[in-house]
């Protein structure tokens, strides 16, 4: 299956991305992956280097005739986002990724493709092993953990990077430049509860699924809808109509991605009802969410009945919290059209056998403005009584329009294609901003092909959009400016 991915071109870099997709290399548990880009530095006998926390760094001389060139940082992180299909049979932890060629498309087999941040990992593994391509000197950074966190770029020292420029290859449309990105922190609500023995011997599983996900970033304006708040909110409507009672909710996967799946199982008096009321809730969803998420389902089905469940007093004030946490855009940027600002993703929901949690991601290009919708969302549940906590705080990356390798690359984009490039900021949050703090007069930009879909199993990236990204990026670094 993967074979026909080889034969792509630039077959140097489709081949690394083969390469590299056979290594699990879920967020966290990047063993192997770290490994396996460590051997590659020492098989071309580089000079490679792992720090304390697992990110490589492979340094290579200047070809011949630009050792006067300013030296290059090449960045990209070496974890993925772990999601696949409910019907998929697939194991991260011990299967490589199974790649489909699908006309001018690269997906995979029900899974996640890991062209986020693959695609910029097997680029720079190109560039390194290549002996025809000219080049400055070349400092290869790879950072562990980006998806989950960003431990591994919060982690990096100064003074191991000499570079005085650094290309960030982690953008998804092939026509931008960023040069700016969003902060971040996790919100997480936490508890206990006392169960109670359920009074009704009829049990269902409720399902909420099929929706389209995504980045919790990159494609949070985009209107998507998401299970855990579609789960509450035909919860807490199903409550004031019928007797139910909750047993557990489990939604959603990753803390960046939007959710897709969310399945509750609960007791009701009455079954007729229940079918009814769930049926005319998918009617009412699906309408509303017929443009972003065509392929939403909600089913109901019997379960065997639960030793526990949610007292009526807890489940009234967990689903109405849950209400209350904002999703989605919080606000716009007044300063740059068509940019979110501060947004939040109610990640995770999962409420069973006397413990509840609930995660979100919060982001923001304003710090302040961060630390305000934080304090809303802690509001809503310390109303609960939950355990709030904040987590995995990262700075954001402030836009520096008139840096040099900014004019550079634009100039170059017009030149080669003939249009302006967007030069813009992102709502993802990107390592640059992080490792800006320990190398604050590094000049930094972002860029890469095309990827649909990234964080879910719809990931795809466009095979002549990684050629033109190939383009520029070579000659990117046959203009880099002497010292």
């Amino acid at each position: 299956m993967n074979e026909a991915i080889r034969k792509l071109e630039p077959t140097a870099m489709w081949n690394n991305f083969a390469d590299l997709n056979a290594v699990p290399r879920p967020s966290k548990k990047e063993e192997r992956v770290i490994a396996f880009a460590k051997a590659f530095g020492e098989k071309l006998n580089l000079p490679t280097y792992v720090d304390e926390v697992g990110n490589v760094i492979i340094k290579k001389p200047a070809t011949k005739g630009m050792e006067d060139r300013v030296t290059v940082v090449l960045q990209s992180h070496l974890d993925m986002v772990h999601q696949k299909n409910a019907a998929t049979h697939f194991d991260f932890n011990t299967q490589g990724i199974e790649m489909i060629v699908d006309g001018d498309w690269v997906k995979a087999n029900g899974t996640t493709l890991g062209a986020d941040n693959g695609i910029g990992v097997a680029s720079i593994m190109a560039l390194l092993e290549s002996t025809t391509i000219p080049h400055p000197a070349i400092e290869a950074l790879f950072t562990i953990d980006e998806e989950t966190g960003m431990t591994g770029a919060l982690a990096l020292k100064g003074g191991l990077l000499d570079g005085k420029i650094m290309l960030n290859l982690d953008t998804e449309d092939d026509n931008e430049l960023t040069i700016g990105c969003a902060g971040g922190i996790d919100v997480t609500a936490s508890g206990k509860y006392n169960p109670e023995v359920p009074k009704h011997s009829s049990a269902f599983r409720i399902t909420v699924k099929g929706l389209t996900g995504g980045h919790s970033g990159m494609d949070i304006h985009r209107g998507r809808g998401n299970a855990n708040k579609i789960m509450n909110r035909l919860l807490l409507g199903l409550s004031k109509d019928l007797q139910i009672e909750i047993a557990s909710i489990d939604g959603g996967s990753l803390r960046n991605a939007i959710p897709r799946e969310s399945v509750a199982i609960i007791t009701a008096s009455d079954a007729a009802v229940l079918k009814n009321q769930v049926q005319s809730f998918e009617s009412i969803i699906k309408e509303e969410y017929s443009t972003t998420d065509p392929k939403l389902e909600v089913t109901v089905e019997s379960a065997d009945v639960p030793a526990q469940v949610l007292s009526k007093e807890f489940s009234y004030k967990l689903l109405r919290s849950v209400y209350a946490c904002p999703y989605g855009i919080y606000r716009m940027s007044p300063d740059i059209a068509g940019l979110v600002q501060t947004s939040n993703n109610v990640a995770r929901v999962i409420v069973k056998e006397g413990a509840y949690q609930i995660q979100c991601l919060t982001r923001s290009s304003v710090n302040t403005e961060k630390t305000d919708l934080q304090l809303a969302i802690t509001s809503a549940f310390e109303l609960l009584g939950a355990d709030v906590t904040a987590t995995g705080s990262y700075p954001g990356w402030t836009p520096k329009p008139s840096s040099p390798i900014v004019k550079l690359m634009s100039d170059l984009y017009k030149e080669r294609y003939n249009e302006e490039a967007k030069v813009s900021a992102c709502h993802a949050g990107l390592e640059c901003g992080i490792l800006g703090t320990n190398y604050p007069d590094m000049q930094m930009i972002s860029f890469g092909p095309n990827i649909r879909g990234a964080h879910s199993p719809d990931e795809t990236v466009q095979i002549s959009s990684v050629q033109k990204y190939w383009g520029f990026l070579l000659e990117t670094l046959a203009r880099i400016p002497k010292k």
